[in-house]
């Protein structure tokens, strides 16, 4: 992945949000522990103090990485490019980062456990909208499953555990040599959707077989990470067993999640409509199939047909967007970390009827969506052109053979020759395929495949 250079400085924490400061802005909801760095930065010269709040600085730095550019071109439902109104990677989370965005603003006006001094910050949880899905590879979710199953033995693939590893380790260059962009300790917590090690997630049978996890993970070498968000606290065992640890989330991770699932729900419909999968008779015909329709489901239904059948479909589903957003309200609740930050003190709570319908629409995109020929057919190919890449890749470049060729871009090939192990160059392999947009993974296939293409373009 390509390397780009940051030199910003950054403030003291104690002179970033949470503390006090000579225009009097406040907000006590962040202690110096949240706004802590993965490396600790010097205290910068009261002459060329930072202007920007910890948190706006994390975001910024999303904004202008390369990896979050590269998302316009990622598939979020339908191919990237194929048309121009469908949402890719990109558009998809600048509306996850708006929708928390405002979910924050809410609360902050409406919830009655938060006042204009004591706030979820709104940079911090917009800035987790605009990382969420980084480290998500080319075609979507076929290609995060394809990059899990060729790396199980090898630690696996995650998306969000991508994520993190951009975050800390692929994007920009620091001052000291280093990479990653030093985030805070708030915001990497908050990519922390799942807590759990890869490693803690393999099951192995009596005859020492190995079963891989499908998803939900970190890589075994991001524990570092984890220590640091939990200040190396021992985790309770309660929380070890099962999915317990995946779901201790803080309380921005939380507005982040229902922000994702507001904003895939409602708009996979949107392009499903579009796209012509979701239409009135498909609907009609999809009802009819349902054992029971409950009265609140029924009445999604008719809003949905009637939204088709008049061709208001986008204006009423923006709408439900604001919806979405008034169905949340916190709780307080306690936890080995409550005490050491407010970010886990408190729960999201949804209302029912908007999970349900958040539901309901999850199911309609699944069965009218993900399930049609036309999807399927989509991710078959998909996956074998990632499959094929890998593997050609692999015999080339890392089991190698005398006859070997250099099939690889320059510097990924360089990258591959400083380290030692099968593991770390499978694992820097996987960051060269992950990083790829959907049409570069198809220029590399066809140069590979295609006896006709003759390009000789860098894809590195």
């Amino acid at each position: 992945m390509t390397l780009l250079t940051d030199n910003t400085i950054d403030a003291h924490p104690q002179e970033q949000a949470g503390m006090p400061t000579q225009d009097g802005w406040r907000n006590t909801f962040y202690k110096p522990f949240d706004l802590e760095n993965l490396v600790p930065q010097k205290k910068r010269q009261a002459n060329k103090a930072e202007h920007r709040t910890r948190f706006q600085i994390d975001r910024d730095r999303i904004i202008f990485s390369y990896a979050f550019r590269r998302l316009q071109s990622k598939t979020q439902v339908f191919r990237s490019g194929e048309y121009d109104f469908y949402r890719t990677r990109l558009t998809h989370s600048i509306e996850v980062a708006r929708i928390g965005r405002s979910i924050c603003d809410y609360l902050k006006a409406k919830d009655p456990l938060l006042n204009n001094n004591f706030y979820i910050d709104p940079d911090l949880t917009e800035a987790l909208g605009l990382a969420h899905d980084l480290g998500h590879p080319p075609f979507g979710h076929i290609g995060e499953r394809k990059l899990n199953e060729l790396m199980g033995p090898y630690g696996g693939f995650e998306g969000n555990a991508q994520t993190l590893r951009i975050l800390t380790e692929l994007i920009y260059e620091r001052p000291d040599g280093a990479t990653g962009m030093n985030p805070s300790r708030a915001f990497l917590d908050g990519v922390f959707k799942y807590k759990k090690l890869f490693g803690e997630c393999v099951l192995t049978d009596e005859a020492g077989g190995k079963t891989y996890p499908d998803n939900h993970f970190i890589y075994d070498e991001q524990k570092y990470y984890r220590d640091f968000i939990l200040a190396e606290q021992t985790i309770p065992e309660d929380l070890q067993k099962g999915e317990a640890l995946n779901k201790l989330k803080s309380i921005e991770c939380q507005i982040m999640d229902w922000a994702d699932d507001s904003a895939y729900c409602l708009h996979d419909i949107l392009d499903g409509v579009r796209a012509g999968f979701i239409s009135q008779p498909i609907l009609e015909s999809w009802a009819e199939r349902q054992p029971h329709i409950t009265e609140d489901q029924q009445k999604h239904l008719d809003t949905l047909l009637s939204a088709i059948k008049n061709g208001k479909i986008e204006a009423i589903f923006s709408n439900k967007v604001g919806g979405f957003i008034q169905s949340c309200r916190l709780e307080t609740t306690e936890n080995f970390l409550s005490g050491l930050t407010h970010r886990y003190g408190f729960n999201l709570i949804i209302n029912e009827e908007a999970q349900a319908e958040c539901d309901l629409y999850k199911q309609f995109a699944n069965d009218l969506i993900f399930k049609v020929p036309q999807i399927q057919q989509a991710e078959f190919k998909s996956g074998l052109v990632l499959q094929r890449l890998f593997e050609a890749f692999v015999d080339h470049h890392i089991h190698t053979q005398k006859q070997s060729l250099k099939i690889l871009p320059a510097k990924v090939a360089q990258d591959l020759a400083l380290v030692q192990t099968e593991k770390e160059k499978m694992r820097l392999l996987c960051d060269y395929l992950a990083d790829l947009t959907d049409r570069h993974a198809i220029l590399a296939y066809k140069q590979l495949y295609d006896p006709d293409y003759g390009s000789f373009t860098d894809l590195s």
